[in-house]
């Protein structure tokens, strides 16, 4: 169920909200301005009802600072509103309001124009998932991963380390079994290193069978470690696709950040160059540059 947080600081307008909503969507109640922003920060409801006259802060104060919140800005709001002027209307839309019904309550139209918020956001959603996720491993993809990258490697250079990865013989997996089996390997392949990542890493699909991953760590060593721990799970898998046993590779590059590279693309060159000896090398192995 969707979630919607309705705030109103009389009891009766929450009533009538719980009573219409409260059957098809997750409703959560604020009666204050305070309380509202601390529960749309914890609980990012997916719609807001926000009266504009209530005491200490007005729905207007609430709206501006929802938006200047980097976690909040995005939620749709309806103003609730008994004012009719034209100069209320127009400050509802510039401190950001989506929309704004007018009081007293007609059911069929707060409906309708909740119902209205809900799929233009569930649409909003999912373009922005389209622009950014790769559609078959669900991970990054190169446009995403690039806007990504070069934030950290401006904010965060200390400690950052980019992995590229390439799955070994990928071409000989596609024509032996086909490419139907390839996809396979290729979604099990990222699923076990997202599942071993850390949190905050950047993973996404460049294209292909290859991969990158930009992360900052403390530790070379236990990075390398992790990334020697991922090769050989990776290595210990077995896929059985139309009754034909797969098994499959990985080769990684790592580089870590140098004060002479000027932009991210400077990183992950280094890391190329590393995968690259990996692949030279025989293949099915982790190659730091020191």
């Amino acid at each position: 169920m969707e979630t919607i947080l309705v705030i109103d600081d009389t009891a009766t307008n929450i009533q009538i909200l719980v009573e219409l909503l409260d059957d098809t969507y997750d409703v959560i109640v604020a009666t204050d301005g305070r309380t509202a922003l601390e529960i749309a920060d914890e609980e990012l409801p997916d719609l807001i009802l926000l009266d504009i006259i209530m005491p200490f802060m007005d729905g207007f104060e609430v709206c501006k600072q929802l938006k200047e919140n980097p976690k909040t800005k995005n939620i749709p709001i309806i103003f609730l509103t008994a004012q009719t002027d034209e100069e209320s209307i127009e400050k509802a839309y510039e401190v950001g309001g989506n929309d704004y019904v007018l009081k007293p309550l007609k059911p069929k139209e707060l409906m309708a124009r909740v119902k209205t918020q809900l799929e233009l956001q569930r649409s909003i959603k999912n373009l922005e998932y389209l622009s950014s996720y790769d559609s078959m491993t669900g991970i990054l993809n190169r446009r995403k991963f690039f806007e990504l990258a070069k934030i950290s490697f401006e904010t965060k250079k200390e400690d950052l380390f980019a992995v590229m990865i390439d799955i070994d013989n990928f071409k000989n997996i596609n024509d032996v079994h086909g490419h139907a089996a390839g996809d396979i390997v290729i979604k099990t392949i990222v699923s076990k290193i997202a599942d071993m990542l850390p949190e905050e890493s950047i993973f996404a699909r460049l294209g292909g069978e290859e991969f990158v991953i930009v992360c900052n760590y403390e530790d070379e060593k236990k990075l390398f470690d992790l990334l020697e721990e991922i090769r050989n799970s990776i290595k210990d898998l077995t896929l059985n696709i139309e009754n034909h046993l797969i098994r499959f590779t990985i080769s990684m590059g790592i580089a870590q950040y140098k004060e002479t590279f000027v932009i991210i693309d400077d990183l992950l060159k280094e890391a190329d160059a590393m995968l690259y000896k990996a692949k030279e090398t025989g293949r099915d192995k982790v190659i730091f540059r020191t």
